[in-house]
């Protein structure tokens, strides 16, 4: 059978089986007339006019599948709103397992003041707050915990750098062009790859790097130089409150982190409140509200789908009449590329200033470093939109791509405030150069 025969045959079916498509729209058509007219028909026996008996059977049916349609609107409502409190429910259990103990009083910081109700300030009255056990607690240093998040990263990058530097390894160019597969790989990225490649082979022609340790001490060097050039800390104590705003989009862990950061300045004594601006995402006030509770910190609230600049506002407001030392606010993950949620975004930060001067004094994007270069990418879109401060690194212990923290800094010229390196309350640490690379290049 030739290619002819072939379309001859494709074509004689497609007219077959529009032909019969047609047919049985016309069957459907014809059918559907003679039902209503055979209801018309009985509307007549029912006493409407036989004028109007057509219209009316129409209009019933219109009717009836109005209420269908309506029917099953309310009941994937349902559906939805069950789901989000089996997640609540689960949230709530979760802040009730083993290991986290109420305390025994809640501080006088946290009483509302005189003449003002929950109600009024906007903040949610919650079950008893629940404390939670710090990473101190659980006998590991500081450092330690960097050091032991780091492990994959490490073992990834210095593995690979073992094997190029070798005992009586020469170094040369070649040595150098294979360490520069190792960096990217590791996603030091594109650009800050070849900063530190220029480095090394400016050493090497210099004739100050003979040997493999004197290669691993130019590396340790100038990544430390990178991540130093921005400062990393932050005085929230000159404003009150000092306001942060932190966004980012689903799934980086931004809530788990604001609960954490709640946690930590509730442990330097510091008056917190926290206002749920994530008003889109199913659940996303009641998780926050969940590590409220675990922290001992009040937080404001709406309902889903309410204005997430009236929730800036409720908090604004409360946070000023409760004295807060630090206010954060959640927003809704947004992706950078919607217009409109970055143009609500612009609006929060107005609220939040005409409020309290100079507001938000720090905006923090979250970042998941397992995603490797599309953080990266993520954060240089942020920063055209939004006006970054600071970035925090989650889930930093799960990826081999620790290198994305030395990316940002030296890309972007955003200092890295804070770095996830574990699911711990107290795994959310401070952003410490030296410290981050001692634990990135000891031996594991």
């Amino acid at each position: 059978m030739d290619i002819n025969q072939v379309l001859d045959s494709l074509e004689k079916f497609v007219q077959d089986s529009a032909a019969q498509v047609v047919a049985w729209w016309q069957n459907l058509i014809v059918w559907l007339a003679q039902q209503f007219a055979a209801f018309a028909k009985v509307l007549e026996g029912w006493g409407v006019p036989a004028h109007k008996s057509l219209a009316s059977a129409y209009l019933i049916a219109y009717v009836t599948l109005g209420v269908l349609f309506l029917l099953c609107v309310w009941r994937l409502v349902a559906i939805r709103r069950k789901r989000r409190r089996v997640t609540a429910a689960r949230l709530h259990k979760k802040a009730e397992s083993p290991g986290i103990k109420p305390p025994a009083s809640v501080p006088e910081s946290e009483v509302p003041a005189q003449g003002e109700s929950k109600t009024e300030a906007g903040i949610d009255e919650a079950s008893e707050p629940l404390a939670i056990k710090s990473g101190e607690e659980q006998g590991l240093s500081v450092y330690e915990r960097m050091r032991h998040g780091l492990a994959k990263t490490h073992r990834s990058l210095f593995g690979k750098l073992d094997a190029i530097l070798g005992a009586g390894t020469k170094v040369d160019s070649d040595t150098i062009e294979e360490i520069e597969e190792v960096l990217v790989s590791a996603d030091f990225g594109v650009k800050t790859t070849q900063k530190l490649v220029t480095v090394l082979q400016d050493r090497l022609s210099r004739g100050e790097m003979q040997q493999p340790e004197q290669v691993r001490k130019a590396l340790r060097e100038e990544i430390l130089s990178i991540l130093s050039r921005q400062d990393c800390t932050r005085n929230i104590d000159a404003h009150q409150p000092h306001v942060m705003l932190v966004v980012g989009v689903n799934g980086v862990g931004k809530t788990t982190t604001i609960g954490k950061l709640a946690h930590q300045y509730k442990q330097q004594g510091k008056r917190v409140l926290l206002g749920a601006g994530d008003t889109f995402r199913a659940a996303a006030a009641d998780q926050l509200v969940a590590w409220g509770e675990r922290a001992d910190v009040p937080v404001v609230r709406h309902s889903e789908g309410s204005d997430p600049a009236a929730v800036a506002f409720d908090a604004a407001k409360a946070a000023v009449a409760r004295e807060a030392d630090v206010l954060i606010i959640d927003t809704a993950g947004r992706l950078h590329t919607k217009v409109n949620l970055m143009e609500e975004m612009k609006k929060i930060r107005r609220v939040l200033e005409r409020e309290i001067a100079a507001a938000p004094h720090e905006t923090l994007l979250v970042l998941d470093a397992t995603t490797g270069q599309n953080a990266l990418m993520q954060a240089r879109l942020f920063q055209e939109a939004v006006a970054i401060d600071g970035i925090i690194l989650t889930k930093l212990d799960g990826t081999a791509r620790g290198g994305m923290a030395v990316a940002i800094a030296a890309e972007l010229q955003v200092p890295v405030r804070y770095v996830g390196v574990g699911e711990g309350v107290g795994d959310l640490r401070p952003f410490d150069p030296e410290m981050f690379v001692d634990a990135l290049f000891e031996n594991h």
